[in-house]
């Protein structure tokens, strides 16, 4: 896990030492992006960093657990760039939400933890162009920061909610604190669906 502020990184397994802690900031259906029925029995929020080592593990584990659930789960990402840290997550994360502005948002998401190591500027184009997107609409609105303040507003509702660093997972609005293992985080999760059962 990175931590924030440039602390050292851990083992990749989160722990809590605060105890649970509540999503501040509700899902909702209108302004986060969401992979799955609307009304599935377990909601999985991850805060993560698209050039975070730890992001970058979880990334597969993810994608397994949501072919595992199937309508089960709905999967919500929310940005926490550590740019101490990580000086391309920024605009990384600006690159997913200009391409989520024309509905790539999931396709771009899932190229840049693909190509953790490539994500400078002259990638960010050539994934754009890859994806069939406007890429001069594209490239205005990385060049303007048009998304800086949607991203920002992903860092405060983590911070409110007591991220640590990333990734940081929540079920059902509730931080997860054991590891983001396969096995760990699946078992949380299909706790949480018997729960809502």
């Amino acid at each position: 896990m990175t931590e924030i502020q440039g602390m050292p990184a851990g083992s990749g397994g989160l722990s809590s030492t605060s105890g649970e802690a509540d999503l501040a900031v509700p899902v909702s259906e209108d302004r986060d992006h969401l992979r799955g029925p609307t009304d599935a029995a377990v909601t999985l929020v991850e805060y993560g960093d698209y050039e975070c080592p730890y992001s970058g593990a979880a990334y597969p584990i993810v994608k397994q657990i949501q072919a595992r659930m199937g309508a089960q789960l709905s999967f919500v990402f929310r940005n926490f760039p550590i740019a101490s840290v990580h000086p391309h997550a920024q605009h990384a994360a600006e690159a997913a939400e200009a391409a989520g502005a024309q509905g790539k948002f999931w396709e771009m998401h899932d190229r840049l933890f693909q190509s953790q190591s490539r994500l400078g500027d002259e990638f960010l184009s050539s994934y754009a162009e890859r994806l069939g997107l406007d890429v001069d609409r594209f490239h205005k609105e990385l060049s303007e920061h048009t998304h800086a303040g949607r991203i920002r507003e992903d860092l405060v509702s983590g911070e409110r909610s007591g991220v640590p660093g990333t990734p940081s997972f929540f079920i059902n609005g509730v931080r997860h604190g054991g590891s983001f293992d396969f096995e760990v985080l699946l078992a949380a999760l299909e706790r949480a669906a018997a729960d809502e059962g």
